[in-house]
């Protein structure tokens, strides 16, 4: 009898990692039975998690699609442009266009949005202070976390800033559960993000600009990328741009909310503390759950008995690797002292995954999230001190086995008090 999985369950939404810590016990590899009816083999171990995204027998690309294909519409239309994009595609492919899009996140071009992401930032922070301000509590999951990292998408994308607020809609609604929403919204935002998107890159053609998607589009070397695939690219950098460097933006501001004298820390520490505050939440509240699946290719043996065979279906589970305590100590711990500059020399977290997959959009990513966070918590901040408006261990969390952090982050000035009668800020 296979152990059986429900990612929808938000009990284990919310704390799957004893679930992921018993899995780890049965070796480097488990297969469950998901909810959905289908079988998986979950790879839970950090060494293990690393070779597995290392080694060419496990493929990125999906098998064809079962059951009867959907009608045409422009909304399925870009949901198709999605099975374009490089993290489903092996090499030659998949050489091809990360060598064509290394090009376009170089360290020197993302680093230089730096002074944008600070202007952006200290924008949304007014804006959270003022709602604060007025309604005595705000959620820094819709007022600040998710804004900003699409706003920033918009910049790395080149979308004109009387666009921004429409791309920040569409992205709102396709990234909701359907029925949260009135019928045909999600349909409809798809439409006009396809067709935002199609428009964009025939303009960028014709008058290139100074941002990264105008170099992307331009890059002729290895022939360059054709249209369907400069769609594909345009989501995936929204998508993956905007929902990680959310969760990571919340997590990392429910963390600190929750260990003050973490928080003390980091405000006396520097930029250093800062951005080892962020390599503790990329471990300990790893953004991405898991990697998009794979399939073996041939029978691999995994060691310790377990052998997969030709076919299967398999996840990295990121969240699980990182809180393997071979590899760190006290892994259900939040220490960034591990990370900082004179630390315990901790190995490298899995959150940005590993081997020709790894993400390209981590520098940009770090870069967000060392400017928010102090922006948010630290000295000299527009915002005052935050307390949290609810119990943490209550909070709702994103279901699934792909992408991870809570739903909402109410908050309040830190002189109103929290659940139970104490400060949390």
């Amino acid at each position: 009898m296979l152990d059986t999985l429900n990612p929808a369950d938000p009990g284990f939404a919310r704390d799957p990692y004893p679930y992921y810590a018993r899995l780890r016990t049965a070796g480097p590899a488990a297969r469950v039975a998901l909810a959905n009816g289908t079988e998986a083999w979950l790879v839970t171990g950090y060494r293990q998690a690393r070779e597995v995204l290392a080694d060419p027998r496990f493929s990125n690309v999906p098998p064809h699609a079962a059951g009867r294909p959907k009608p045409d519409s422009p909304a399925q239309r870009a949901r198709g442009c999605l099975a374009r994009h490089m993290l489903n595609t092996d090499a030659p492919d998949h050489t091809r266009l990360r060598r064509l899009t290394t090009a376009a996140f170089t360290p020197r071009r993302v680093d230089a949005l730096r002074p944008r992401i600070e202007q952006l930032t200290a924008e949304l922070v007014a804006d959270v202070a003022g709602e604060l301000a007025r309604e005595g509590a705000a959620d820094l999951v819709d007022a600040f976390a998710f804004p900003l990292p699409v706003l920033v998408i918009g910049e790395v994308l080149g979308v004109p800033a009387a666009d921004r607020a429409d791309l920040r809609t569409w992205t709102y609604r396709v990234g909701s559960p359907a029925d949260a929403l009135p019928a045909g919204a999600v349909d409809e935002a798809w439409t006009r993000l396809h067709a935002y998107f199609t428009s964009l890159i025939a303009q960028k053609r014709r008058i290139p600009g100074d941002d990264l998607f105008s170099a992307l589009i331009h890059d002729a070397g290895e022939g360059g990328l054709d249209d369907g695939e400069l769609l594909a690219m345009a989501f995936l950098l929204l998508f993956a741009g905007y929902e990680t460097t959310m969760n990571l933006l919340a997590s990392a501001s429910l963390l600190l909310l929750t260990h003050p004298g973490e928080l003390a820390a980091a405000r006396q520490g520097g930029p250093g503390r800062w951005a080892a505050v962020v390599e503790e939440a990329l471990r300990h509240a790893s953004p991405l759950e898991g990697t998009t699946w794979r399939r073996t290719t041939e029978e691999v043996d995994l060691g310790e008995g377990v052998v997969l065979p030709a076919g299967a279906s398999v996840l990295v589970v990121l969240a699980a690797a990182n809180r393997d305590p071979e590899a760190f100590a006290e892994p259900d711990a939040f220490r960034p002292a591990r990370y900082a500059a004179a630390g315990e020399r901790a190995a490298p977290h899995a959150a940005f995954g590993h081997g020709p997959h790894f993400c390209l959009g981590s520098r940009l990513a770090r870069l967000e999230a060392e400017i928010a966070l102090p922006m948010l918590f630290g000295e000299g901040s527009r915002m005052p001190g935050l307390s949290l408006a609810a119990d943490p261990a209550l909070l709702a969390y994103r279901p699934g086995l792909l992408v991870r952090g809570p739903r909402h982050l109410p908050v309040r000035p830190v002189s109103a008090m929290a659940p139970g009668g104490t400060r949390t800020g």
